[in-house]
């Protein structure tokens, strides 16, 4: 069985048992959340889409970590300008471990 969810403005497919990282959410590490923005269960040849959400379906997961992604270094330039800019960013985000998928 998986599942399509919503968080943090992405889409998600999920099968339980997975570990994904997702966009920071203000959870403690070990605490089980749900996620219930679910547009789309499926299992095996049937199919349930939501029209925008699944009634009833919901995804329960665990925090594992909280943490940061590596460095992305950001490099603009002109050229014959003299302008030259550097930055770099590292944004933040949630590791969840799918417990369940109710659908």
């Amino acid at each position: 069985m998986y599942a399509v969810v919503k968080t943090g403005g992405k889409q998600y497919r999920v099968v339980a048992g997975e570990k994904l990282k997702i966009e920071q959410i203000p959870a403690e590490v070990g605490a089980e959340i749900i996620l219930d923005q679910v547009l789309m269960v499926g299992a095996g040849e049937s199919v349930k889409i939501g029209a925008p959400l699944v009634a009833g379906a919901s995804v329960k997961a665990t925090v594992l970590a909280q943490g940061r992604h590596d460095k992305i270094k950001i490099f603009k330039m002109r050229r014959r300008k003299h302008y030259q800019k550097h930055q770099g960013h590292r944004q933040n985000y949630t590791e969840l471990r799918i417990d369940t998928i109710t659908a």
